[in-house]
């Protein structure tokens, strides 16, 4: 406030130099440029900008110094900005800042300089990205950071020390990823964290090396992975407090699996495949124990549980489903007599796999490369090798070989790297992956081949790498899906294979993908996906196919694919979209990019079964001059209707009223008739004239106009279904 009421004993005032098409609160400090058509961030932005607001533009790449002339921001919102990279120093200046939201963009990698600047971050946002990989050192200089969250992004592995520099951090969120190795020091560096979620990942097994690091973490959330053992001692967090292992697929829990977290009050167990639970040692400030769900056999078997829960007072929740004579009975009903002895003998208790000895990580280094024993790194960027240097560390799990001339990559390359996570491969005019290349590579996840001249790949290439979840082929030549590939990949999740020359997606291209979650096809020259491309790939939540050659939307191959949350159509030449065409995914979409295609008519049962769980919409740059009905997209967050040329005449009146009552910017204008070329549709004076034209909706533009907020009733997003491409008012 002093610098404020400074600028104005100076008379600098900040909305004179508002940049278009802001709105500017010079009182409080606080700028909006929301879903606008912004590439770039203004560089007019008044300098004593506290709050800034950028959501739903279109930035692509934050570069360097992109703030240095607003010094004094405390508040960033970038969420729905199509951002796709934060080049190294993006942030710089920003000393202030206190929050920055990167919600729902495009980012997949975060370098080590990317959050540079930011000394007084508290809350940082980074959900809904496409983040596959953190290098060590991203988040160094967040040194004031208590709230990050990563949820929904694609991260499959946590290398040891990733979270170095957060001293002060309290909450980590990592839900909704794919996470499935976790590196024994992934969580060393965190001391003051107490809440860490890892619900909806594909934890195996319990990772209870890296847990124990957290020594004041007492809340924890592991529900929603495929954990089917809870081994002896498996916890060991001394201030855990709750522990949340719902909806896994547990079958066994050991007698003292938690007797090395002794502060355990709250356990919950939740939908798995329990028939039972031993007495719980060492777990004495035990208070709730949570079983509903769970195929509970009250037979004798169970009576020294349930003498437990009675001798240390532990409320426990659940029901028996079997014998039949118990069934439906709670827990804390049971008399033990009751409890009699079955014929049915339990299943034999899982083994722990014991768990293979480390091998001592030698610590020599190919000559010209660079080691790092500290982070299991090496490193041969860029050194004009002719050939794949050899003797690297045992250990190593991130090897950098980018920007060499090799040409081809011959059978076992990489001899004694069973520890390798990541293969860094780019720009090294690869031609030929020979069988057995990666031979021997048994905990490799990350493969980035892009930028090469592969045009075939063998399904042998592969062969000894069994782990690799996520595959990078952007920028090679290839001219078809490279069918049979995947087959020995049982664990791929991502597969890029953007910007090469492929023509269609036919049948059998896809074969054994069947964990396939994202799909990677924009910039190729794709005019058909046959029906049955994709058929293998069950479990795809993401599609991107923006920049190809595609006329129609392909409604045939989108059968079977239940989960399916985000489609990219962009920038292809369709300019009809017809009834029901989206009617396979309805049920399970949430972002439809339709923009920039030319697209002249959408039918007006085009978005049939489509709802509320639509939460972004992309029809912006396109030709057609009406839509379809959306009354019922209530669950909207963003919604781009920019350089549309809207025909303003009584047929667009439902369209009008239903703009008017959403809380979001559209972007909508009229392209005709003359008088009213060039308006925005919301405040356009062109349906006054209209059959049915009320006081109250002139009054709501007259509101609009002069600033004032809507009422809560005209905030709701909802109005009466109208089929906004056919109703005549």
């Amino acid at each position: 406030w002093g610098l404020l009421l400074l600028a104005a004993a100076l008379g600098v005032t900040a909305a004179a130099h508002c940049p278009a098409p802001c709105v500017c609160d010079n009182l409080r400090a606080h700028v909006l440029c929301v879903n606008g058509s912004l590439t770039a961030i203004p560089d007019t932005i008044p300098e004593l900008t506290r709050k800034l607001d950028l959501r739903g533009n279109s930035f692509v790449v934050i570069p360097a110094g992109a703030f240095l002339t607003t010094p004094y921001l405390t508040h960033l919102d970038l969420q729905h900005s199509k951002v796709e990279r934060l080049e190294e120093g993006a942030f710089r200046g920003l000393g202030r800042l206190v929050y920055l939201n990167l919600a729902s963009n495009g980012i997949a990698l975060l370098y080590q300089e990317s959050l540079d600047g930011l000394s007084s971050l508290q809350q940082l946002i980074l959900e809904g990205n496409r983040i596959e990989e953190i290098q060590p050192g991203a988040f160094g200089h967040l040194g004031s950071l208590i709230i990050l969250d990563l949820r929904s992004n694609a991260l499959v592995y946590l290398p040891d020390m990733v979270f170095q520099g957060l001293q002060v951090l309290r909450w980590l969120r990592l839900s909704h990823n794919a996470l499935h190795v976790l590196g024994n020091e992934a969580f060393a560096a965190l001391p003051a964290l107490r809440r860490l979620s890892l619900d909806h990942n594909e934890l195996q097994a319990l990772p209870g090396e890296a847990l124990a690091r957290l020594d004041g973490a007492t809340w924890l959330d592991l529900g929603h992975n495929p954990i089917t053992y809870v081994a002896e001692e498996a916890l060991a967090m001394a201030s855990l407090r709750n522990l949340f292992l719902n909806h896994a697929s547990l079958q066994d829990v050991a007698p003292d699996a938690f007797a090395r977290s002794p502060q355990l009050r709250i356990l919950d167990l939740r939908e798995n495949q329990l028939q039972g639970l031993p007495p719980l040692a060492g777990a004495g400030e035990l208070v709730k124990v949570t079983l509903d769900g769970n195929p509970l056999l009250c037979s004798c078997l169970l009576r020294p549980f349930q003498m437990w829960l009675a001798r240390a007072r532990v409320q426990a929740e659940g029901a028996c489903a079997a014998p039949p004579a118990l069934r439906g009975r709670s827990l804390n009903s049971l008399k033990s007599p009751e409890m009699r002895c079955s014929r049915l003998r339990p299943p034999p208790n899982p083994t722990a796999l014991p768990e293979q000895p480390r091998a001592a990580g030698s610590k020599q280094c190919p000559q010209g490369c660079v080691c790092s024993p500290d982070f299991h790194h090496g490193s041969c960027e860029n050194r004009d090798l002719q050939e794949i240097p050899q003797d690297f560390p045992e250990d190593t799990r991130l090897l950098d070989l980018q920007r060499n001339p090799f040409r081809k990559v011959p059978p076992d390359a990489f001899p004694g790297l069973k520890e390798l996570v990541s293969l860094y491969l780019q720009r090294c005019s690869i031609r030929v992956l020979h069988p057995g290349a990666l031979r021997g590579l048994e905990s490799l996840v990350y493969l980035y081949l892009t930028n090469n001249h592969l045009s075939t790949l063998a399904a042998a290439a592969f062969e000894g790498a069994p782990q690799l979840a996520y595959l990078d082929l952007d920028h090679n030549a290839f001219t078809r899906v490279p069918a049979g590939t995947f087959r020995l990949l049982p664990n791929l999740i991502s597969l890029h294979l953007q910007h090469n020359v492929i023509g269609e997606v036919a049948e059998g291209d896809l074969a054994g993908a069947r964990r396939l979650r994202w799909l990677y096809l924009a910039g190729n020259a794709i005019r058909h996906i046959a029906p049955a491309a994709l058929a293998p790939t069950k479990m795809l939540e993401k599609l991107q196919l923006e920049g190809n050659h595609l006329s129609e939307v392909p409604t045939e191959a989108l059968q079977g694919l239940p989960g399916l949350s985000e489609l990219k159509l962009s920038q292809n030449p369709i300019k009809q979209i017809g009834d029901s065409v989206f009617l396979p995914v309805a049920s399970s979409l949430q972002h439809l990019y339709l923009d920039n295609m030319g697209l002249e008519r959408i039918s007006p049962y085009a978005f049939t079964g489509l709802g509320p769980k639509i939460r972004s919409l992309y029809l912006e740059s396109n030709k057609m001059n009406n839509i379809p009905d959306m009354s019922n997209f209530t669950g909207l967050e963003i919604l781009n209707l920019q350089d549309v040329p809207f025909h303003c005449d009584c047929q667009l009146l439902p369209l009008h009223r239903w703009i008017n009552k959403l809380n979001l910017r559209v972007g909508a204008t009229c392209g005709s008739p003359a008088e009213a070329q060039g308006l925005k549709v919301k405040l356009s004076t062109t349906f006054q004239t209209c059959p049915g034209w009320g006081q109250g909706e002139a009054g709501e533009i007259n509101k609009t106009k002069a600033g004032s907020k809507p009422s809560k009733k005209k905030r709701s997003g909802k109005s009466p279904a109208r089929d906004f491409s056919k109703s005549r008012a």
